[in-house]
């Protein structure tokens, strides 16, 4: 074996030297630990709520203390068979625009939804803002009115209430407002009566488009038929109505529960709660033979397609050449945005608008959002719609008023 060569060695270059830096530790926070009292004062506030949730809880099992709702104010100054004319009265408050705002109510709910409470009050905030309200008022139907049509409101009901309504406020013209179905009783209204004194109308939540309604759109579509759902009175009952309801939002009630729970020891928030589960379950029958026309008209989308015919007359909403301001929702669960968006390209109106705003189907005319966001944009489109009131032309309504009664 060679012998094994050893290399020479090589010296390494220095590296120069580099500082060494203390690298930076992040701070760490410390929990905060609550004084004493803090701590007291929170076990204290909630002993105090649970207290408070017993109390209301027990309250709101026993049906004791139900809020009292549609309270506002008012007189009826027409009516015939079910259907009433509500005026609501000046309250220290005199009118500030003329024509009148009619509102004419869907036919299978309750009105007070409008004025639930005090606080809680679309028709309240209308009255504020000046405007002088009337609202139509359907009842509750039974067996005298199954056999009510389509033609019993828009060519009976709604003509007489206007004339009504120009009666009993001196004034010559009448501006409406139709909400959910009674947008639709309101389109054919006009549709139909040209000749009557609409000065403007708004829709809100209205369906139009029923390809577009969901399950609504297309329940006659899977073997069910308008006929099952009437009772033996002739009508469609205020628990059919309630269920088809829930069948949107199945998991509805747990979600209320759930909140009603978390706010239980709220007063306040009870007394809302309270009054919006009252209307929500307190539905009225639905006229059979409205029912057998509107699944007609669901079934071939008559409305959307300008196919619809009354007392044997085709009904065209290009008729309507009024201004118009079409309210959407876009959280409706009832009355989804792409059914009821269509109105205005539907109608003649040289003045059609949409009104779009992030609100559901109840939450346009009820609670805090309501009262300070959609509200408030109605109220301006009726104001630019109307005529202020001067103190003299008030003297002259005063004075129609007093005569007529």
């Amino acid at each position: 074996m060679p012998p094994m060569r050893t290399l020479p060695s090589v010296p390494l270059p220095s590296l120069p030297s580099v500082p060494r830096r203390a690298i930076p530790r992040p701070a760490i926070p410390r929990p905060s630990l609550a004084s004493p009292a803090d701590m007291l004062g929170r076990i204290r506030r909630d002993v105090e709520r649970n207290a408070l949730r017993a109390r209301n809880l027990i309250k709101y099992v026993g049906g004791l203390d139900r809020p009292q709702v549609g309270q506002s104010p008012k007189d009826v100054v027409w009516s015939r068979d079910k259907a009433e004319l509500w005026h609501y009265r000046r309250v220290g408050k005199p009118v500030g625009y003329t024509p009148p705002v009619l509102i004419v109510m869907s036919l299978i709910s309750r009105s007070y939804v409008l004025d639930l409470s005090p606080d809680n009050s679309f028709i309240g905030q209308l009255r504020e803002a000046g405007l002088d309200v009337y609202l139509l008022d359907w009842g509750v139907p039974d067996e005298a009115d199954a056999a009510n049509k389509l033609e019993t409101y828009v060519d009976e009901y709604l003509p007489r209430a206007i004339q009504a309504v120009e009666r009993d406020s001196g004034c010559p013209e009448v501006n409406v407002l139709g909400y959910c179905y009674g947008g639709i009783l309101a389109l054919l209204l006009a549709a139909r009566h040209p000749e009557l004194p609409i000065r403007a109308m708004m829709t809100m939540a209205t369906p139009i488009d029923f390809d577009q309604m969901g399950l609504f759109g297309h329940l006659f579509d899977h073997g069910v038929k308008p006929e099952d759902l009437i009772d033996a009175s002739g009508n469609v009952s205020p628990d059919t109505i309630r269920n088809g309801f829930r069948v949107l939002k199945p998991t509805g009630d747990i979600a209320s529960y759930a909140t009603l729970w978390e706010h239980l020891w709220n007063d306040e928030y009870m007394a809302g709660y309270q009054a919006m589960g009252q209307w929500t379950r307190d539905h009225v029958p639905f006229p059979g033979a409205t029912l057998l026309q509107t699944a007609e008209m669901v079934r071939t989308n008559a409305l959307k397609e300008g196919t619809l015919r009354l007392g044997g007359r085709p009904v065209s909403l290009a008729s309507i050449t009024c201004p118009l301001l079409n309210v959407v929702a876009e959280k409706d669960h009832i009355v989804p945005i792409a059914a009821a968006e269509p109105v205005p390209s539907l109608v003649g109106s040289e003045q059609a608008e949409e009104l779009r705003l992030p609100a559901g189907h109840i939450g346009l005319v009820v609670g805090r959002s309501a009262a300070k966001v959609t509200i408030p944009y109605m109220i301006d489109w009726w104001q630019r719609h109307s005529d202020p009131v001067e103190a003299s032309d008030e003297a002259v309504l005063g004075a129609a008023r007093t005569d007529d009664e």
